[in-house]
């Protein structure tokens, strides 16, 4: 339907004097614009967005892991040094410990409330206890840990690199390799209802089911290297996002993550007091895996069916969450956005974060939900309830000249909410200083007449308040004040040939003409480029025609008619040669109009698309031009015989224009040129002489020559 709309004001566009529509509806049309508090389907539907707050700022530079105990205590690690934070449910949170590393990339808590940090690199598992202390819990012998997880036995599983191991760890710190993979890195890892491990690879981005016993099985390769997040459903089936084109790689490198200041040296404490100098993990920016193509989200159904749900070339997806409705949640960078799958045709992004990442969810009570974000680290608590106010301003609409606004219109759902809708104008392309205030539009109905002051530029603004509001799309009237035409060139077109009549198929004949463009006239040396002439059809040979083309043009767009007249220099009324014409060229038959110098005008008129009081002309003379149907002529043609030779002479006159040729012919023969005298046809006198091979006896001499304007005179003599 919206498809639709646009087509209906596109064509209305084409006609000034009629009222044109701005219409917005589309996703990429309110992208353009600022949207506070709202979300934004990828059908262009605008909702109020999840509550969302700050619940703590841990200063670190990034987070990575995020977890929750039974008593609603939050954990949260990252970088770039190794701090574990403590929050609990009233958001006063403080550092729990200090570890000796610099990231922690995963969080697990156990059934005890025991709390469980991954390091990076040189990979360590470290628990920390009721009393704060943390201590070594495992250590895998590798240099990541991507991932933890417990199972319902107790035992926690490490998803490690860069050997690309699944280690299993009992509940006594014991732990030994449970899965080898080919793959450099084991990037992400959930348990599923029946206990098997689902996880998700680099660089082949594999989504792999490990059985309870150890048995793999690839669910699905994606076209993505590294597969970022995965988990399950409510329903049970597979939700895996991956990010970065698969490309051959000398080095191994570690995974993306989210986007860091540059890598720092940390100085970390080892032994008697002595200081080592550790360089933090590079962030996903600088790895040479790269971010090319955006991540992308695939559905693996309970059955194994894939399918892909989602996909954006400017996202890198990190986490994957559910909503209380079982729908996927998505957290994505670099605008820090958080997007729901609503199908596997339609999305929204449901609200920004002021963070560039959001790195991990965390599921919490009552619907609410947790998200840790990097570039800074912070907590988020997101929902249940939404938004009490959210607003939407347009993009500035530039409608090409000074128009009048007219009745702006909207779809919208109220569902017990409310709507005011603004507008404002301008003639600058951007809102600032000298634009109008903020006019209120009547929200009676579904619209009402814009307030603000005619002007090139406009805006609107939608302000959504309580219930459940649905908002899908905009149509802003306005009307162009109305601009006179443009006549940019004209120019005569060469004698004896016509354009066909408009009814007439542009056929080229053998004896057609087809002139270049306006301006680009051969010898011309260039010229005003105006308007292309490729419309113009071939002319055709015509004795006596003579024509005229022009261009022209109208800044509504609107279609022109045009009125052509001709008068002769020195006379002092225009004669109409013919009126609504629709082309931009014209011929007539110059032999009723006696020889001469002319010139041509042509009024062109927007009256077609306007009402007749406001329809406007532009005029313009050509140059002056001749029409010439008179032939030239000859006198003193004598021929005599002198020397053996046949002498042949002559004179020829024009009377308005310089001889072109000459030509003679012999008893009949074809005719071949002659020269004047001067050699040069360059006036509208000039003397032949021939002298000529001839036998004895009667011949006849045949002499022709032409004007530059076609006319041709022939004469005849006898030579005994």
């Amino acid at each position: 339907m919206k498809t639709l709309i646009l087509l209906l004001a596109a064509s209305s566009a084409l006609s000034a004097g009629q009222t044109r529509t701005w219409t917005q509806g589309e996703a990429a049309d309110f992208e353009k614009g600022i949207l506070k508090n709202l979300s934004l389907r990828s059908d262009g539907r605008l909702t109020l967005a999840p509550l969302s707050r700050e619940l703590f700022d841990t200063a670190s530079a990034y987070l990575w892991a995020l977890a929750r105990d039974s008593k609603g205590n939050l954990y949260a690690g990252g970088g770039t040094s190794a701090k574990l934070y403590r929050i609990p449910p009233d958001g006063k949170g403080e550092m729990l410990a200090d570890l000796d590393a610099l990231e922690i990339h995963a969080i697990a808590v156990d059934s005890r409330d025991r709390v469980y940090a991954a390091t990076s690199p040189d990979g360590k598992i470290y628990r920390i206890t009721g009393n704060g202390k943390p201590e070594v819990f495992y250590d895998p012998k590798a240099k990541y840990i991507w991932a933890l997880a417990f199972d319902s036995a107790g035992n926690l599983f490490a998803a490690t690199g860069d050997q690309g191991e699944l280690h299993r760890v009992t509940p006594d710190g014991k732990g030994t390799v449970f899965f080898k993979t080919d793959e450099t890195h084991i990037r992400s890892l959930v348990i599923d209802a029946k206990g098997n491990l689902i996880l998700g690879t680099e660089p082949g981005g594999l989504v792999l089911r490990v059985s309870a016993a150890g048995e793999g099985f690839v669910l699905y390769q994606m076209s993505k290297r590294e597969v970022s997040a995965v988990a399950q459903a409510p329903d049970g089936a597979i939700y895996a996002a991956a990010v970065g084109n698969r490309q051959p790689i000398s080095v191994p490198a570690p995974p993306l993550a989210p986007v860091a200041p540059a890598p720092a040296q940390v100085a970390v404490t080892v032994g008697a007091g002595a200081v080592a100098v550790r360089q933090a993990v590079p962030p996903p920016s600088t790895a040479p895996a790269g971010v090319a193509g955006g991540s992308e989200v695939y559905r693996i159904d309970p059955d194994g069916t894939p399918r892909r749900v989602w996909g954006r070339a400017q996202d890198v997806v990190y986490a994957i969450a559910f909503d209380a409705a079982g729908r996927a949640l998505l957290g994505a960078g670099n605008k820090g956005n958080v997007y729901r799958i609503e199908s596997p045709t339609l999305y929204t992004s449901l609200l920004v974060l002021p963070a560039t990442q959001v790195t991990a969810f965390q599921a919490g009570r009552d619907g609410r939900l947790y998200a840790a974000t990097g570039n800074t680290g912070k907590v988020y608590e997101i929902g249940p309830g939404l938004e009490r106010e959210g607003s939407v301003e347009s993009d500035v609409f530039d409608s090409g000249m000074y128009s009048l606004w007219g009745r702006l219109s909207f779809e919208v759902n109220l569902n017990g909410g409310q709507i005011a809708m603004v507008t404002r104008s301008g003639n600058l392309d951007r809102p600032q200083q000298n634009w109008s205030a903020w006019s209120a539009v009547p929200a009676g109905g579904k619209g009402g007449r814009a307030a603000s002051p005619a002007a090139r530029f406009v805006q609107w603004k939608a302000t959504l308040t309580g219930g459940r509001p649905e908002f899908d799309s905009v149509d802003v009237a306005y009307l162009p004040k109305n601009l006179e035409p443009r006549i940019d060139e004209m120019e005569t077109t060469p004698p004896n040939f016509r354009f066909p009549p408009a009814s007439m198929p542009p056929i080229a004949f053998q004896a057609s003409l087809n002139l270049p463009a306006m301006g680009k006239r051969a010898g011309s040396g260039g010229g005003l480029a105006a308007m292309s002439m490729d419309s113009t059809p071939a002319m055709q040979f015509a004795k006596g025609f003579i024509g005229t083309r022009w261009a022209a043009s109208d800044p509504n767009g609107d279609a022109l008619v045009f009125t052509v007249e001709i008068r002769g220099v020195g006379e002092t009324e225009w004669k109409l040669l013919k009126d609504k014409v629709s082309e931009r060229y014209l011929s007539w038959d110059s032999t009723a109009y006696t020889d001469g110098e002319y010139r041509v005008r042509v009024t062109a008129s927007d009256a077609p698309g306007n009402p007749p009081a406001e329809a406007l002309t532009a005029r313009m003379e050509g140059s002056p031009f001749w029409i010439d149907n008179t032939p030239p002529k000859i006198t003193t043609l004598v021929a005599v015989r002198a020397s053996g030779k046949l002498q042949v002479k002559w004179h020829a006159a024009d009377a308005l224009n310089n001889i072109a040729k000459a030509e003679y012919s012999l008893d009949g023969s074809d005719w071949k040129m002659a020269a004047p005298v001067t050699r040069l046809s360059d006036a509208q006198e000039l003397d032949y002489e021939l002298n000529l091979d001839a036998a004895p006896g009667e011949h006849t001499i045949a002499v022709r020559v032409e004007d530059e304007y076609g006319n041709q005179a022939v004469e005849k003599t006898v030579v005994r």
